[in-house]
């Protein structure tokens, strides 16, 4: 019985180890690349931070502050109204990708470099819309009409 135990935690701690390290490197590919760049370095940090006190140290700041800027972002209609208009346009921006319409008069680069990626980019770019729309949605849900949540000082300062 104590084998199969060792087994368990040993192909847990593995699991945790792949899903959050491939979660931290997809979110540093998305800061750059179409896509949720910081919520999956997030959700990185989240997994890992059930192994690792570094993990827990870094997630426990970057949550007070995503709550804080989420409550910001709520604060009044006008920002509610701009966050989902600005996630409508790129949602807008991706179904364009996909259809990829004939390269207009007005472009001045090559052809290639019209609504390059393909697809991919387009599903990104949607998916990327629905998530944040989502956030909005909670983010309304859980702070509109309440105190704002507390800053965290960053992290490694003399505060730590």
């Amino acid at each position: 019985m104590a084998a199969r135990e060792r087994v368990r935690g040993w192909i847990r701690r593995t699991g945790i180890e792949v899903i959050g390290w491939t979660l931290v490197v997809l979110g540093i590919a998305a800061l750059v690349l179409p896509g949720p760049g910081l919520l999956m370095l997030a959700a990185g940090l989240a997994v890992l931070s059930q192994q690792y006190h570094w993990a827990r140290r870094y997630l426990a700041p970057l949550k007070a502050n995503a709550f804080h800027a989420a409550a910001l972002g709520v604060k009044t209609i006008p920002r509610i109204a701009v966050s989902c208009f600005s996630a409508l346009v790129i949602m807008g921006l991706g179904v364009a990708w996909i259809l990829q319409p004939a390269v207009p008069s007005w472009w001045f680069l090559e052809d290639r470099w019209w609504l390059f990626g393909g697809a991919g980019t387009g599903v990104s770019l949607i998916g990327s819309s629905v998530i944040a729309l989502a956030l909005i949605a909670y983010s309304v849900r859980r702070f509109r009409g309440h105190p704002l949540p507390a800053k965290s000082p960053v992290v490694g300062t003399d505060s730590d």
